[in-house]
């Protein structure tokens, strides 16, 4: 019996999708625009980076070749990509979909209009919390609105309620002028108002400072999430008496079902460590699932070129770390559940292939191309821990 690591990059898509016009996304590719912006020079930062992109370690497991864009020399792993299914580009349906689940169904979204909640949303919630009322009601990005309204927050006591193009609800507040624990709780009455309006998830959003030039959100991040319509993977593994350990914000992610522990970091090195960590604790039969969230959360989401390739060339230099942790038999797969490509315009996901790179000892490199679902991913997992298949993707194992 041997081991996985499943690893999110979370949104590093690689462009390519069929259907991504549908979405209004035509001509996006989050890998593919960020190496050609360090080609050009365009992606330096004095001090942080500077020159081409560059992975010297995805390269050799098969990135390029798996986004089309092949170099000299063949792999040394196990590569190729998949296209989504599921009906949204949003986080859960990602990583739903990558752990077997596809969403066949439409979320909930509010409209790209101020205010963009229905009015009785907010009563419910007003008057179920006790709380003053709201600030924002409108589409936006997590950072600029806490620019824009934190010092009102602060001085009035009316948390940051937003949301975006996905299925969420996102509240915003200070950790301490407005208490953590009181906006986990108001989250969690949220969540049952959202619940008849088939939203995906409701986010707590803590921030610190007392200035907008130095409001900072914090690792204190929670997503309270509907759970799965199916069985996962991890469930599976679970209900055959594996430990699932979940890095960062997975276990949120599936509303904790499936996940035995969590194991949380304040931004990718802390996560890389917390990852490392868990495959040094993982026995026989173990599933490692870890999402790194500032590929997203804090360069896609910002459309920060040369803060996301800086966070590539710093994840990539410690692929070696990971591959000297597995032991003979397991089994490692690097993919991704959406794109956010930072040259494109907006502030949203990007509807995108997802790159699949598997590697381990003993794994014998080839390609297998573009796989028609997530799924897959889940389901070689599944098939390499011997559990059972599910109802749908197809192992490429």
């Amino acid at each position: 019996m041997t081991r996985a690591v499943l690893i999110v990059l979370d949104s590093f898509g690689i462009g390519g999708a069929a259907d991504a016009s549908a979405f209004g996304d035509e001509g996006a590719d989050t890998f593919g625009h960020i190496l050609e912006a360090a080609e050009r020079g365009e992606a330096d930062r004095a001090g942080l980076r500077a020159g081409p992109l560059r992975l010297p370690h995805m390269e050799r497991l098969g990135l390029f070749h798996a986004a089309g864009r092949a170099r000299a020399g063949e792999p040394a792993g196990l590569w190729g990509s998949a296209a989504e299914v599921s009906r949204g580009k949003d986080t859960p349906s990602g990583h739903w979909e990558i752990a077997g689940v596809p969403v066949l169904f439409d979320w909930g979204y509010f409209p790209r209009t101020i205010p963009c909640f229905p009015p009785e949303l907010i009563a419910e919630i007003v008057d179920d919390t006790g709380i003053p009322g709201i600030l924002g009601d409108c589409h936006a990005s997590g950072t600029e609105i806490i620019e824009r309204l934190g010092e009102e927050s602060l001085r009035s006591g009316k948390p940051i309620v937003y949301t975006s193009s996905d299925s969420v609800l996102q509240i915003a507040a200070h950790e301490t002028h407005f208490g953590l624990d009181r906006l986990y709780e108001l989250c969690l009455a949220a969540r049952r108002h959202v619940d008849p309006l088939n939203i995906g998830r409701v986010i707590a959003r803590p921030f610190t400072g007392e200035t907008r030039e130095s409001f900072r959100r914090t690792a204190n991040r929670r997503d309270y999430s509907v759970p799965p319509p199916e069985a996962t993977v991890l469930d599976r593994a679970v209900a055959a008496d594996r430990r699932v350990i979940g890095i960062g914000k997975i276990g949120d992610i599936f509303a904790h079902q499936g996940v035995s522990e969590v194991r949380k970091g304040d931004g990718n090195m802390a996560l890389f460590d917390a990852m490392l960590g868990a495959v040094r604790d993982a026995r026989d039969g173990d599933l490692v699932f870890a999402n790194f969230v500032d590929f997203d959360m804090i360069y896609g989401h910002r459309r920060d070129v040369p803060g996301y390739a800086a966070a590539l060339e710093a994840f990539d230099a410690r692929l070696p770390e990971l591959e000297a942790a597995l032991r003979p038999g397991d089994l490692a797969i690097l993919t991704a559940d959406h794109g956010c490509d930072p040259t494109y315009p907006g502030t949203d996901h990007t509807r995108e292939h997802v790159p699949i790179l598997g590697f381990g000892p003993g794994l014998e490199p080839r390609a297998i191309g573009l796989r028609s679902s997530f799924a897959d991913i889940g389901e070689s997992v599944a098939a390499h821990l011997g559990l059972a298949a599910g109802p749908h993707g197809r192992s490429f194992l």
